[in-house]
C-alpha cells in the first residue's frame, strides 16, 4: 500500500473483501480464461482442430497469471484483451495458435463481467436477507411501544416504534425482489462474434449454422447459465446495466431513508445507533454522540444512487453495434455500485444489530403532544355528558390553539386539558382516560404480527442457506 497515490476508500474503508476479490484483477482474468477455456473445449468438442491436450494445458493455468507480462504487453500492444492472449500463449505455448480462436474481446470482457455482475448480486441478496431478517427481530421486539407519527415532520397520530420499522423492513423486502428479478433475468453474451452477427464461427464450421448455435450453447452452459440474450451487438444491450444499477439504487434509496429517520429520531433522543465504549464524537465536544454510521450509510448509498446515470447514459448513448466510450465508464461505475451497496448493507446490519431505544423518552414526546391527538375522544365525551357537537368543537379550538401558543410563544408545557378541565361545558367529563397513547395506534401492533407472519416467515424459508451463511461484517 502506497501513501504516496490515491486509494479507493471502498476498498480501504468501507466494503468487504468478498465483494472487492469478486471484482478484482485476479477474478477479471482468472474469468478471461476459464472463458476461453470453455470455447476451446466446446470446440473441441464439436471437432475443430482443438486437442485435448491444448485445452488441458490451457485448464492448469487459469489462475497462474504473469501481470507484470500482461502489462509491458499491453503498453506494447495497446489493448488489453490481446495483452492477455498473449500472456496466457507464453504460458501455455502449445495451446497458444488456438487461443481466441474465432472470438472477439467481448467474449472475455462482456461475458466475464455478467459472471461477476451475478456473483455480485448474489452476495447482495445474501446480505439484505440478513439485514431483513434481524431488521424483522427488531420491529417485533417493539411492535406495540406506542410512539409520535409524523408526516411532514410534524406531530401526527401515533404509531409504534416496531410498526415503523415494518415500514423500513418492507421496503428492503421490495428490493429483494427486485434484485431476484434481475438475477431471474440475467443471461450470457455467448459466443456471437465481432458484430453480433457470429460470421466467424459460421466460417469455422464451414456455413452449419445448427453447430454455430450449439458451440453458443454449450459454452453458456460451462459458464453456469441457463440461457443466453437473444441477439446482441459487439456488446450486450447496456440497458442491462442500467437495470442492475437501478436494483442497486433501489436498496440505496431504502437504506437512505431509514438512516435519515434514525438520525432524526436520535437528534430526539428516542433511539440511537451504536456507540462504542471509546468512540469519540467529535474532535471539539466531547459530549456528543453522533449517529456517524447511520450518516456514512446515507453518504454510501447517495453515491450508489448516482451512478445510475452513469448506466443510463451508456445505454443511451451506444451506437450502432457498439462504441468504446462504455468501457473507462463501466470499469467504474460497476464495480463501485456494488462495493458502495455491500459496504451500506453492512453498515446498515450494524446499526440494526446495535439500536439503542430510549422508551421514557419516547413517552415523554408523545405525552407532550397526546392531548392534541385525543381532542376528538374529548369532544365525544363532551357530547355524551349532554354538550352540543357544535359547540364542544369551538371550545375545543379555541383552547387548543391558546395551549399550543403556551407551548411555543412561552415555552410552556401543553396545557390543554387543565384549561378543558376548567371550562364548565367539560365539567362532567373524564379527559384523563382519553390520554392513554395505546388508544391511538390502531393495528400497529398487529399489522406487525402479520407482517412477520405474511412477508417475513416465507423469506425466511426461501433464504435459509443464505441466513446460515458466515457475512463477513467489517469496517463499520
Amino acid at each position: 500500500m502506497s501513501h504516496l497515490t490515491y486509494e479507493n476508500p471502498l476498498i480501504s474503508r468501507y466494503a468487504s473483501q468478498e465483494m472487492s476479490q469478486i471484482w478484482s484483477a485476479q477474478k477479471k482474468h482468472s474469468t478471461w480464461r476459464r472463458l476461453w477455456v470453455a470455447l476451446a473445449e466446446s470446440q473441441h468438442e464439436m471437432g475443430l482442430p482443438v486437442t485435448a491436450a491444448q485445452v488441458e494445458s490451457l485448464r492448469s493455468a487459469v489462475d497462474d497469471i504473469d501481470f507484470e507480462l500482461a502489462a509491458k504487453a499491453e503498453k506494447d500492444l495497446r489493448h488489453d484483451v490481446m495483452a492477455h492472449v498473449h500472456t496466457y500463449g507464453e504460458r501455455c505455448p502449445d495451446a497458444k495458435a488456438i487461443i481466441h480462436l474465432g472470438a472477439t474481446s467481448c467474449f472475455v470482457t462482456d461475458n466475464s463481467e455478467l459472471v461477476m455482475i451475478r456473483e455480485s448480486l448474489e452476495r447482495v441478496r445474501t446480505r439484505l436477507v440478513s439485514v431483513i431478517d434481524h431488521l424483522a427481530k427488531f420491529a417485533n421486539e417493539y411492535r406495540d411501544l406506542p410512539c409520535l407519527g409524523f408526516t411532514h415532520l410534524q406531530p401526527a397520530q401515533p404509531t409504534t416504534v416496531g410498526k415503523r420499522a415494518t415500514l423500513w423492513c418492507y421496503d428492503l423486502i421490495l428490493d429483494l425482489e427486485e434484485i431476484e428479478y434481475r438475477l431471474e433475468k440475467l443471461r450470457f453474451r455467448g459466443v456471437k462474434g465481432t458484430t453480433g452477427t457470429q460470421a466467424t464461427f459460421l466460417q469455422l464450421f464451414q456455413g452449419d449454422h445448427a453447430k454455430v448455435d450449439e458451440l453458443d450453447r454449450r459454452v453458456t452452459e460451462k459458464l453456469g447459465f441457463a440461457d443466453r440474450y437473444a441477439v446482441t451487438g459487439q456488446t450486450y444491450s447496456r440497458k442491462v446495466d442500467a437495470q442492475v444499477l437501478s436494483a442497486l439504487s433501489g436498496i440505496g434509496q431504502s437504506a437512505h431513508k431509514a438512516g435519515n429517520d434514525i438520525r432524526i429520531l436520535q437528534s430526539r433522543k428516542e433511539l440511537e445507533e451504536p456507540f462504542e465504549k471509546n468512540q469519540i464524537g467529535s474532535s471539539a465536544m466531547a459530549y456528543k454522540r453522533n449517529p456517524m454510521r447511520s450518516e456514512r450509510m446515507c453518504s454510501l448509498a447517495r453515491f450508489a444512487i448516482s451512478l445510475t446515470a452513469n448506466a443510463e447514459d451508456t445505454a443511451a448513448t451506444q451506437w450502432m453495434e457498439r462504441t468504446l466510450d462504455d468501457s473507462a465508464n463501466r470499469r467504474l461505475s460497476l464495480p463501485q455500485s456494488f462495493l458502495a451497496i455491500d459496504a451500506v448493507l453492512i453498515l446498515y446490519r450494524n446499526i440494526v444489530d446495535g439500536m439503542v431505544v430510549y422508551p421514557k423518552v419516547i413517552e415523554k414526546h408523545l405525552n407532550e403532544e397526546l392531548p392534541f391527538m385525543a381532542t376528538e375522544e374529548f369532544l365525544m365525551a363532551g357530547v355524551e355528558a349532554g354538550g352540543d357537537r357544535q359547540e364542544l368543537h369551538e371550545l375545543i379550538r379555541v383552547h387548543s390553539q391558546a395551549a399550543g401558543a403556551e407551548v411555543k410563544v412561552h415555552g410552556g408545557k401543553n396545557d390543554l386539558i387543565e384549561r378543558l378541565q376548567q371550562d364548565p361545558a367539560f365539567k362532567d367529563c373524564d379527559l384523563t382516560s382519553a390520554l392513554d397513547a395505546r388508544k391511538y395506534i390502531g393495528r400497529a401492533p398487529e399489522q406487525v404480527d402479520a407482517f412477520i407472519t405474511e412477508i417475513i416467515e416465507p423469506v425466511r424459508q426461501k433464504y435459509q442457506a443464505d441466513l446460515q451463511q458466515s457475512v463477513e461484517d467489517l469496517k463499520v
